[in-house]
Order: C-alpha cells, then sequence, then structure tokens
C-alpha cells in the first residue's frame, strides 16, 4: 500500500490513512511496525470503526462459502431441459418396447427425468448458466454431422456398405425376411429418428412400424432395408435407403413388393 501516512508534519496518526489501517488489519506490516501502531489505532474510535467495517466485511465474505446456492433461473433450466433432451435424441435411439428389445439385444436409455434430479440438487445458478452453455455445444456438435448426413453433404465420406448384399433392384432381398422380422438393427443411420426422417421423406407413414429393420449392402452402396406388411397374408413391402438419406432426401435404393400376390 502506499500513502502510509497522512498525519501533520508526516506522523502517523489521526486522521488515520485508510491504507495504513487495512495493512494493518490484514497483517502485512513488519511486526516492529504493527506494534507501533496498535496501542495508537486502539485509543482512536474512528480507526476502530474503521477496523470493525474490515472485519464485519472480512466475515460476510467468509460465509459466501458456505451460503445455499440461488436456484436456477426457469428460463436458464428450461434452455437446459432442450439442451438435455436434443443431446440424447441425437446420441441415442428412442426407448422401445418390450417385444423391440427382445428382438434387437442391447440398448440404452436416457432417463431425462433422473437427469433433472440430479441437475436440481446439485446445480446453482452460476453452474447451471455454464452447464447449459456446454451442453448447447455439445448439442450443436452433434447435430451438424447429423445433418450432413441427411442431406448427402459430398464432403461426408459414405459408410462402408454392411449385411447381406443384394441387387440394386432388390433383388435376393425377399430370402433376407425370415431373419430379418423382429429385427431393429439402424446399421449406418445409427437411430429411429433418422429413419424415421427417410420414411417421411419418401411419403411412407412413419407412425407404422416396420417389422424388421436390417442393414443391407445394396450394389456396393450401404443401405438399410425396412420390411412392412402390406395387409396381404405373405406379402411384405421391402424398402431400401441410402445412408445419406434424410428431410428432402429419400434416398431410396429399392422399393418392391414380394409374396404372395
Amino acid at each position: 500500500m502506499t500513502d502510509e501516512s497522512r498525519g501533520i508534519g508526516g506522523t502517523v496518526g489521526p486522521p488515520w490513512s485508510v491504507d495504513v489501517l487495512a495493512d494493518l488489519h490484514a497483517g502485512v506490516l513488519d511486526d516492529a511496525r504493527a506494534a507501533e501502531l496498535w496501542p495508537l489505532v486502539d485509543a482512536d474510535p474512528e480507526a476502530r470503526a474503521i477496523l470493525d467495517a474490515l472485519d464485519a466485511t472480512q466475515s460476510d465474505l467468509a460465509s459466501l462459502a458456505d451460503a445455499p446456492a440461488p436456484p436456477m433461473p426457469a428460463e436458464f433450466a428450461a434452455r437446459l431441459d432442450a439442451a438435455l433432451a436434443a443431446e440424447a435424441a441425437a446420441t441415442f435411439p428412442r426407448q422401445r418396447t418390450a417385444p423391440e428389445q427382445a428382438g434387437s439385444g442391447d440398448a440404452q436409455v436416457v432417463d431425462l427425468a433422473a437427469a433433472r434430479r440430479r441437475r436440481n440438487k446439485r446445480l446453482g445458478w452460476a453452474a447451471g448458466v455454464l452447464t447449459a452453455a456446454a451442453a448447447a455445444v455439445v448439442a450443436v456438435t452433434i447435430a451438424i454431422p447429423g445433418t450432413s448426413q441427411q442431406t448427402g453433404t459430398p464432403n461426408v465420406a459414405a459408410p462402408p456398405p454392411s449385411g447381406p448384399s443384394v441387387g440394386n433392384d432388390g433383388s435376393g432381398a425377399q430370402a433376407l425376411i425370415g431373419k430379418a422380422v423382429g429385427v431393429r438393427d439402424f446399421g449406418p443411420l445409427q437411430t429411429e429418428d433418422k429413419l424415421d426422417a427417410c420414411i417421411a421423406a419418401a411419403g411412407l407413414d412413419p407412425k407404422v412400424r416396420p417389422e424388421g429393420i436390417r442393414p443391407v449392402n445394396v450394389g456396393g452402396k450401404a443401405g438399410v432395408m425396412i420390411i412392412l406388411t402390406t395387409g396381404k397374408l405373405a406379402q411384405f413391402r421391402l424398402v431400401a435407403f441410402g445412408a445419406d438419406c434424410g428431410p428432402g432426401n429419400p434416398a431410396v435404393l429399392f422399393d418392391k413388393v414380394v409374396g404372395e400376390k
């Protein structure tokens, strides 16, 4: 600190410099100077009042460490919920029914209600704002690759084909029905939401659940084939979508009806 003396003739004393009193209060003066000043300060009511104010300020600041964090404003809580939901929808398939789980093995389900309870318990206002910002960045990072795949951006490398090989016109696909019914393997599309976008882009009803979903290799192109019933016994409609399908881009590789006419 500067200005250690504001007394007449350069002596240390009334009127006291706040800088000197603050240094004395903080214990930063050397022992000899502190031993000289404390008796003078204790004898001066105005100096004692300043020291008392410094004590109160120090106590108030110390109490902030143990004070409960105020609740997160509803506006930011809603943003955080939206970011969590967007991240979950982009990362995980929707929760499936018991028969669907039995047909396709493991599935990951995000319990948003539990996540919100943990958030409300642990996060304060300041932490909530930072978490919402981080979650929004994650959601945007995930959404950008998903959009590129759906619109067929040329700069995105096409995934390698997997699954059984069928002809460009779907020849050979009928032989896959027996092992594909009950299967829900989204292959290069990864999630049911992305498949629903392809189905809607092709003019089909997304509410009609396919009897089976599996990846196929259509003439060297990665695809996902769905099996739909037609209302006729032993007759099915087989539709295969390319890996780049999405809103406004059905990318249908083949669409054929097989079975009894």
